[in-house]
């Protein structure tokens, strides 16, 4: 397997990453993923991809910018608790602290090392370093303001869009995560000036349960959620279809100024979750089609528990969005024998079926709720948002999988 740029527009990208020896020390100690930002970095690194790239130490986040999103009495909390690895506060359990997010010594200094590299990604934006920048280890979606869920605890996409709204006024977040992007969505429920798109499983019993289609938003956010619930088995060909039938409703009727776009690893073939039945190509495809935009760009990652799959996937991305051709064979480095035993950068989809494939997402319907949504916002009249709402809610079995057997 290979990846090359095919435009000359792709060679002249300026890339930021977002690396320190510091930072990614910090980020293997969660142990949901132990030595993950260590086992990426490295497989970039061994591909020569550093030198195509501008290099950016990333700062430690301070409370005070943690608290842009979260509460105080939660930031102070994790403080507290993260000094001596207090398991057993019996406040912790309400700031969602336990079994998915357990207390370690040291989370808060993972959290705010985290929060502050995406940060920092987030102003080389501004600041124009760069016009996509990357923080691999960050896209912690699922951390609500007052809580830690889904092994996240800073939700550090959250930061970055906020930093980004300093400069612009819609900025657009899309999540190709497995699990649903609900913390982000959360945040942003009842704002039109973020519009968040989430493709991801869902499935009665599946974390967190959230994302079906009928899900849009509150209040003056109405309408700017949109959610793709999918099903397991899905592959490359039928994702990217679906994917830019929604985009390029998306990217018209909104029209955003910035993106910020999490690529958990997740769906991979491969990936313990045993859902998607992706590779790197077909993500890669997906990320092309948000650059070929040409908006300020922060690239984040996310789930993805296999770690060598995640980190094939990750270089491979970085490889696409530099233009560079990137041989099958996995390079020598420090985890070199991490990957055997084909010692490959290509990941195969399982012969596990497509449970999509026996059923049918009408995604013209999707696009025509998009352009209601469009006409709602212009028009701003209340009869044609009622029409929309109940449009909506019958066109919810139909824009869903139908069976046809």
């Amino acid at each position: 397997m290979s990846c090359k740029g095919n435009s000359n527009e792709t060679l002249k990208r300026k890339v930021v990453y977002v690396y320190s020896p510091q930072y990614i020390e910090t980020c293997d100690s969660l142990s949901k993923v132990p030595n993950r930002a260590s086992m990426v970095h490295s497989l970039i690194e061994a591909y020569g991809l550093l030198q195509h790239m501008s290099i950016v130490k990333p700062h430690v986040a301070t409370i005070e910018e943690m608290a842009k999103f979260h509460t105080d009495a939660y930031l102070e909390h994790l403080y507290k608790i993260s000094q001596d690895g207090d398991n057993d506060d019996p406040q912790s359990g309400d700031f969602g602290l336990g079994y998915d997010c357990p207390v370690v010594e040291g989370i808060y200094d993972y959290a705010a090392a985290v929060g502050g590299a995406t940060l920092t990604a987030a102003q080389c934006l501004l600041d124009k370093r760069g016009e996509v920048a990357i923080n691999w280890a960050g896209g912690w979606h699922h951390a609500k303001k007052d809580e830690a869920s889904g092994f996240c605890y800073v939700n550090d996409a959250v930061l970055g869009i906020l930093k980004l709204r300093e400069k612009y006024e819609r900025v657009l977040y899309v999540d190709v995560d497995l699990h649903h992007g609900d913390g982000v969505e959360d945040a942003f429920s009842f704002t039109s000036k973020v519009m968040t798109v989430s493709l991801h499983k869902f499935s009665p019993g599946f974390f967190p349960g959230t994302g079906d289609l009928c899900d849009t938003g509150l209040g003056k956010g109405r309408w700017y959620a949109v959610n793709v619930p999918l099903d397991d088995g899905i592959k490359d060909d039928r994702y990217f279809q679906v994917f830019t039938s929604v985009m390029q409703e998306v990217q018209t009727l909104f029209n955003p100024e910035a993106v910020v776009m999490q690529l958990g690893a997740d769906t991979m073939a491969g990936d313990p979750m045993c859902s998607f039945n992706m590779t790197p190509v077909g993500v890669a495809k997906c990320l092309r089609h948000v650059l070929d935009w040409h908006l300020p760009t922060l690239l984040l990652g996310g789930g993805g528990y296999n770690l060598a799959n995640t980190a094939r996937c990750w270089t491979y991305l970085t490889g696409t969005l530099l233009g560079q051709t990137l041989a099958s064979e996995i390079p020598d480095h420090e985890f070199f024998t991490e990957y055997g035993p084909d010692y490959s950068l290509e990941i195969s989809p399982s012969c596990r079926p497509d449970r999509n494939e026996t059923k049918h997402l009408d995604t013209k319907n999707v696009a025509q709720l998009l352009r209601m949504f469009c006409l709602t916002i212009s028009n701003g009249s209340n009869l044609i948002l009622q029409c929309f709402r109940h449009r909506l809610l019958k066109s919810v079995i139909s824009v869903k999988y139908i069976k046809t057997d």
